[in-house]
């Protein structure tokens, strides 16, 4: 990750900062060219996320060579991002009554018209996980067809053997030339993250901020000391590795998904801290990484809590437990299956708002005002979770990085 001195994670974070200061004082056309930048930047972030998830997935299960490891593998993931999304709405369901959020809050009423996310059950989403047409899966982004279609690609390849040993080779090779092309790619990420901040914050202003500090600031404090706390402890225990050293060769990637606000646009990044610093081996990043992106929603869980009980309790709206467990129940199967990309929240919210009893359209402007800079931390959260996981399963697994 470093290159003659080069120290990408020092740039990284002067690009956040360089950003949030020319974002306040930048006229709009300088507004103007660096959504440009920002735009190619994370298209050429985007551009090689299928091909590596597609092939770091199906090498990664050839990798463990054997059925039952790579299941292994999957079910313990689950379990995590079960477990630990389970923790996180725990604590989204008390932390905002305990604050009182939204207790002196004025909101200034907006019509805004937002296509709710519609809900699916869990036998429509089992039913829709194999991909009819493949080939449409990897076109319109549904990463969890195109997990589901490498790991049966994957296995297949294990249980004809060498009969698949051309495909194999052409798979490497693209893997090889996706992680060439994301090193490359690296190297004007801090660009890339400050054009992406500057635009964020030339939209929404520093009044918006203002406006919403208080949620903002709890909510920020709480997605942090989730993380240090329980992805930290979890990584000291029972992943066995220090905390501090973990946090240290993350944070490319962290700061990656904080100014991108898109998990699945940081996988690369990931993938790279995970082998390069951590040394966790690719049968399990190849798995853990993609599925974190897709299923594992910590700090949308604690978010969604965060803004419903907000805006609830500004507008005189009571909240019963029963209540916000159904919303959070409602905000999973949301979850699943949905890109991890910018704004991926907002269907979500419009759509759990009625279930709360709120008048969506109403709050949904204000809501929008602000979904980025609530975004920016949920990513960069759930990112640090999905590393965590990895981490923890290199040890408790025993696996070993291949030389």
């Amino acid at each position: 990750m470093k290159k003659k001195g080069y120290n990408i994670t020092l740039g990284i974070f002067i690009g956040l900062i360089a950003g949030v200061i020319v974002g306040i004082i930048m006229p709009e056309w300088a507004n103007t060219a660096l959504s440009v930048v920002a735009s190619i930047y994370m298209s050429a972030l985007k551009m090689m996320i299928f091909p590596l998830v597609f092939t770091s997935l199906v090498m990664g299960i050839i990798g463990i060579g054997d059925i039952a490891k790579t299941g292994k593998v999957g079910l313990h993931a689950l379990l995590w991002y079960t477990g630990t999304t389970a923790l996180a709405s725990g604590l989204g369901l008390v932390l905002p009554r305990l604050l009182h959020l939204g207790k002196n809050a004025h909101i200034v009423a907006t019509k805004t018209q937002v296509e709710a996310a519609t809900f699916n059950g869990l036998l429509d989403t089992l039913q829709n996980i194999i991909p009819s047409n493949p080939v449409e899966a990897f076109a319109t982004g549904n990463m969890l067809q195109v997990l589901a279609f490498a790991v049966i690609i994957g296995l297949a390849c294990l249980a004809i053997k060498e009969k698949a040993d051309p495909f194999v080779n052409l798979c490497d090779s693209i893997y090889q030339i996706s992680i060439f092309i994301i090193s490359k790619i690296m190297y004007v990420t801090p660009f890339g993250v400050f054009a992406c901040i500057a635009t964020v914050m030339y939209s929404n202003g520093v009044d918006t901020m203002l406006q919403l500090g208080q949620v903002l600031l709890a909510l920020y404090i709480t997605f942090y000391l989730y993380a240090f706390i329980v992805y930290g402890g979890m990584v000291k225990f029972f992943g066995k590795y220090s905390p501090i050293q973990f946090f240290k060769d993350i944070a490319p990637a962290g700061l990656n998904a904080f100014g991108t606000c898109s998990s699945s646009a940081t996988i690369p990044i990931s993938l790279k801290c995970a082998s390069e610093k951590i040394g966790i081996p690719e049968e399990i990043t190849s798995l853990t990484l993609p599925l974190g992106a897709t299923i594992n929603m910590d700090a949308v869980s604690i978010l969604m809590s965060f803004m419903i009980t907000f805006f609830a309790t500004a507008l005189g709206i009571d909240l019963s437990i029963g209540t916000m467990v159904t919303v959070l129940a409602c905000n999973v199967l949301l979850s699943v299956g949905t890109p991890g990309v910018p704004g991926g929240a907002i269907a979500a919210f419009a759509a759990l708002c009625p279930i709360a009893g709120i008048p969506t359209n109403q709050i949904l402007g204000v809501y929008i005002s602000v979904n980025t800079l609530c975004d920016m931390g949920a990513t960069c959260v759930n990112v640090i979770g999905d590393l965590a996981c990895s981490t923890v399963l290199k040890q408790t697994l025993h696996f070993k990085k291949k030389k």
